[in-house]
């Protein structure tokens, strides 16, 4: 995809990193699972214990506790000072899965059995509070004033986290929901948790407030990106390398960016059109995303996601421009902010 001009100053810097990068990131990452493996053996009561070692020990990308270490290093500190935050943030995101997975009564979780699947509701109610309560008690390794400013950070991100799943499943039964309120959904479910990761890593390092405050805008704005482009790959991504199935989003009836903007822009017939679609379940699940998936094109509404993306990216690099760090630290996030754009899954 296009990233604009505002790439270019960097170009040379993007280059050289680009593959240094790529070597941080999984450096950072195998710290960081090294770190969540010496755990030591799960504790009694075993009911409690064992089904948050099992989230925890599900996989995943590991993206947000990876990016708190490598901002901590960005503004010069040590990546291991973080770690306690790291796992904070990556706790307190398995919090939020356990408990996503109950309200979509979902089966699955990275292909595995779901906690409350494997054990009950209650467990999975139970462990997933747990978790919650695990994640602040990691943030009890950091100084008196390094703790109240991570805690008033984590604080306000986990309820934002809250409020954005709430909107989310608000909009399953509200009949028309506005793009702005779409936006705010994905930024308090998705966005504020990744920019909050990032900025967590920069307040351990002692960075300038200012700096600190940059960051999260970076991280918000490329978390904003990151969601829209999810929903852009949903329905237009490569089968081959997306990992699921193609027109998940539009077979669940789910009022994204893509759908709102669609009817913002198509004409008469095609907006009663796609109302109708997204109102039943056909027999033909193929032939009702091929038919969503040519309105969206055909009203424009692919053009405005990619314009949207593209408009993100480059708030996300206006924000990291502003940053007081070396040119090389600037093209290191630049260069992750680049491949993590390009993805296909």
């Amino acid at each position: 995809m296009y990233f604009g001009k505002s790439w270019a100053p960097f170009v040379f810097w993007m280059y050289f990193w680009n593959m240094a990068t790529l070597e941080f990131i999984d450096g950072y990452r195998e710290a960081f699972l090294a770190r969540l493996k010496a755990g030591g053996p799960v504790k009694e009561p075993r009911n409690l214990y064992e089904p948050m070692a099992y989230i925890l020990d599900l996989g995943g990308k590991r993206l947000r506790p990876v990016l708190t270490l490598m901002c901590c290093e960005l503004f010069g500190g040590k990546a291991q000072r973080a770690m306690d935050a790291a796992l904070a943030v990556e706790t307190f995101h398995n919090f939020s899965l356990v408990h996503d997975d109950i309200m979509d009564r979902a089966p699955l979780r990275r292909g595995q059995a779901t906690v409350h699947e494997k054990w009950d509701l209650n467990t999975g109610i139970l462990s997933g509070d747990a978790l919650l309560v695990q994640a602040y008690q990691h943030l009890e390794a950091y100084p008196p004033d390094m703790y109240k400013a991570l805690v008033s950070l984590f604080s306000k991100t986990a309820m934002e986290v809250c409020q954005g799943q709430q909107y989310d499943m608000d909009f399953e039964t509200r009949e028309t929901v506005s793009i702005p309120e779409y936006l705010r959904m994905i930024e308090y479910k998705t966005a504020v948790l990744v920019a909050a990761a990032m900025k967590m890593g920069a307040i351990v390092a002692g960075a300038d407030p200012r700096d600190a405050d940059g960051i999260y805008g970076f991280g918000l704005n490329l978390g904003m990106a990151f969601q829209l482009q999810d929903d852009h790959l949903d329905l237009f991504g490569d089968p081959k390398t997306f990992g699921k199935q193609l027109g998940g989003d539009v077979l669940a009836n789910k009022k994204t960016y893509l759908f709102l903007k669609a009817l913002e822009l198509a004409d008469a017939p095609r907006r009663r059109e796609l109302l109708t679609l997204f109102a039943t379940k056909p027999a033909d699940p193929r032939g009702k995303v091929e038919r969503v998936r040519s309105i969206f094109r055909e009203s424009g509404s692919v053009e405005a996601i990619l314009g949207a993306i593209d408009a993100y990216t480059q708030q996300a690099i206006a924000c990291l421009q502003a940053l007081d760090i070396p040119p090389g630290a600037k093209a290191r996030l630049q260069a992750f902010g680049r491949d993590l754009m390009q993805r296909k899954v």
